[in-house]
């Protein structure tokens, strides 16, 4: 500017020397003629910034953050700065003041392979993926245990989600019963290839042999029964929504278990019930289509037989049905008939309970027993004579306890 002042320089030279506008040099000029040398410094320089964050709310958020939520992510920990403190910040604000107060992230991001994405459901309800993840939800200190849950595909909505020892067929016949009561049924399961859902075993009865096919899991029944299409993925990368959506509640709902002191499965599968609908308006988005999927339950079906253990037997001549360790009375039927030699279905209820079909007739019931899940034999094992006659038994991942049950049984 002195050169320009000078005439050594023209104005057009000097903005591209300094590397601002013409506008801006004509400023320039005008300010050093009224300031001086001060006329080329910044009106802010050396004010506060308006949305500076105060001291005593910096000191708040980092006391709260070592203190209460150090198991948070920065998102969730600025989400319930809002809803809990009512302390009004950005992500990146939080993010800042974590790091320079010395709190590490939560996670190391690093960049992810190259995948194609499987464009999303139309309707919600035309896919249903379902899932058990074992962690330690309850904290390392606790014993291990398993989530198990299902959302719809279209819209990433968590439609239910439970709590189980191990990950089992009793826990996948729970979520579709409480999916079909609550929205109907939908028209595709997608999972991977669990053994309670898929049957991975080389076994062939001779009924199968025969109709050239195997029968399918106890799970894989009561799907079929509701008219409903299985498909088991590849990989876990096939069914990568529900794996991420895994990853999202390990990093959110153990902290939030945490905060809350919840160290039992009966207080968790509580707490879910107040979790779930603030997790689906966080996360849940709409679907492409308005108009839902789901097929309305017909009055005249029969959910608690359907979704439940079935077992093919044959009465004794002493008019009893044996399962296992477990003796079944049959009453006489009509005219004291006998239904010695009669083939029967068997049904153990989610509750426990049991019954007995002929000819799609109750013709016994049994008070409730422990909820087991069925078992099939793998090749070169030992066989252990399960419930069905004439087939075998085999534990997908229940704990070695209740192996040890079933071949006591």
């Amino acid at each position: 500017m002195g050169l320009v002042e000078g005439g050594k320089i023209t104005l057009k030279e000097a903005r591209e020397k300094i590397g601002v506008s013409y506008r801006q040099a004509k400023r320039i000029r005008r300010a050093l003629r009224v300031k001086g040398v001060k006329g080329i410094i910044h009106g802010n320089t050396g004010r506060a910034p308006w949305n500076l964050t105060a001291d005593s709310i910096r000191q708040k958020v980092i006391e709260l953050s070592k203190q209460v939520y150090g198991d948070f992510n920065d998102m969730h920990f600025t989400e319930k700065l809002s809803e809990e403190h009512q302390i009004e910040l950005s992500r990146e604000t939080v993010r800042k003041l974590r790091r320079k107060a010395g709190v590490a992230p939560k996670r190391r991001r690093r960049a992810p392979g190259h995948r194609k994405r499987r464009e999303r459901k139309a309707q919600e309800g035309a896919m249903v993926l379902w899932d058990g993840s074992p962690h330690h939800w309850l904290g390392p200190d606790q014993p291990a245990c398993c989530l198990m849950a299902a959302m719809d595909d279209s819209t990433g909505k968590l439609l239910v989600a439970r709590f189980f020892p191990f990950e089992g067929s009793s826990g996948y016949l729970w979520l579709l019963r409480e999916v079909v009561k609550r929205y109907g049924i939908p028209l595709v399961m997608y999972h991977d290839r669990h053994g309670s859902l898929h049957r991975n075993d080389s076994h062939w009865s001779l009924e199968e042999q025969l109709a050239g096919r195997q029968e399918p899991t106890q799970v894989g029944l009561a799907l079929q029964a509701l008219g409903i299409e299985s498909i088991a993925a590849l990989s876990p990368q096939a069914k990568g929504r529900i794996e991420r959506l895994f990853g999202t509640l390990q990093d959110r709902l153990i902290a939030e278990l945490g905060l809350q002191g919840v160290q039992s499965l009966e207080a968790a599968n509580r707490f879910l019930k107040v979790f779930i609908p603030r997790f689906n308006r966080r996360f849940a988005i709409p679907a492409r289509e308005s108009e839902k999927a789901w097929r309305k339950v017909p009055p005249e079906l029969d959910l608690d037989r359907l979704i439940s253990f079935r077992y093919r037997s044959v009465v004794g001549n002493d008019n009893c049905v044996r399962i296992g360790g477990l003796i079944l009375d049959i009453p006489p039927g009509p005219l004291r008939r006998s239904y010695a030699k009669a083939q029967v279905e068997v049904r153990q209820l989610l509750n426990g309970s049991w019954r007995v079909y002929y000819q799609d007739q109750v013709i016994a019931k049994h008070p409730s027993t422990e909820l087991r899940d069925p078992v099939r034999a793998l090749k070169h094992t030992r066989h252990i004579k399960g419930a069905f006659p004439e087939q075998w038994v085999y534990l997908a991942s229940a704990p070695p306890s209740q192996v040890l049950s079933a071949q006591g049984s």
